[in-house]
């Protein structure tokens, strides 16, 4: 198993991709942290981790908040060790353009994307130093580098995580700390299911967003996944300040769906 022996924390990890992952996670050997601030999700993610042999603790945190994640932090070590990988996924997706957000709505993206990212970061980055290794993973997005209509500041945080990632992967090699991030193109996942079921003509959005994926589809969250636990495991010890597109091709089309 890929990530045997390893201590794995995932923010985010109470559905969706974030979800996918830490199954993935566990099924590849390692022990998980489910951290969620939805308390329902985080335990369901967790035992059904459970249910198929694996290992996991589900820590129910809000990220934007510095006690909790040292408390989860702290938690997780006690329970299994020394934490070895760090997931950034947690994440809110408020939509509308700049001049049609609320300052509650973009305050709240940037504390849940930017700000818990930062927060685990901290509090991760310490242990990984006395161990001399470990994989930090931000979860970027493809709007960070496109940018995609009606979702202005979801891309703003998304493309400051990819640049986070630059910076630390610069700070933190030479201490054996990988840090890199994954850029999703559409997944199949709530995220999409809530943003297009938020829109006028939702048949038409739904049928957008897979055209405009040059393979002719949106991706799955296995698909993701695969990338994550590359990035978690020991095959990936010379990867590090990376942003990996998991897009479809869409990136390199560069086209957008229009309102």
């Amino acid at each position: 198993m890929r990530l045997q022996n390893k201590v794995a924390l995932i923010t985010g990890a109470g559905d969706g991709i974030g979800r996918g992952i830490a199954i993935r996670f566990a099924a590849e050997g390692a022990k998980v942290g489910v951290l969620d601030i939805n308390e329902k999700k985080c335990h369901e993610t967790a035992d059904l981790i459970r249910e198929k042999g694996g290992q996991a603790m589900p820590l129910v945190v809000d990220v934007c908040q510095p006690d909790q994640v040292q408390w989860a932090v702290e938690t997780l070590v006690n329970k299994f060790g020394p934490i070895n990988v760090a997931v950034n996924n947690a994440a809110v997706m408020p939509a509308g353009k700049v001049h049609e957000t609320s300052l509650e709505d973009f305050e709240r993206a940037v504390a849940v994307n930017l700000r818990g990212a930062f927060l685990v970061d901290r509090e991760v980055i310490p242990i990984m130093l006395q161990q001399r290794s470990g994989s930090i993973i931000h979860m970027s997005s493809i709007t960070g580098i496109l940018g995609l209509p009606g979702i202005a500041i979801y891309s703003a945080t998304k493309g400051a995580l990819a640049a986070l990632t630059r910076a630390m992967s610069t700070d933190y090699a030479a201490e054996g700390i990988r840090v890199n991030s994954v850029s999703p193109g559409t997944i199949d996942s709530p995220m999409l299911h809530n943003f297009v079921a938020a829109q006028r003509d939702q048949e038409r959005i739904r049928r957008a967003f897979d055209e405009m994926h040059p393979v002719g589809r949106v991706g799955t969250i296995d698909e993701v996944a695969n990338v994550f636990v590359f990035l978690a495991s020991d095959e990936a010890s010379f990867v590090t300040g990376a942003n990996y597109t998991v897009d479809g091709g869409l990136s390199v089309k560069g086209e957008q769906p229009q309102d």
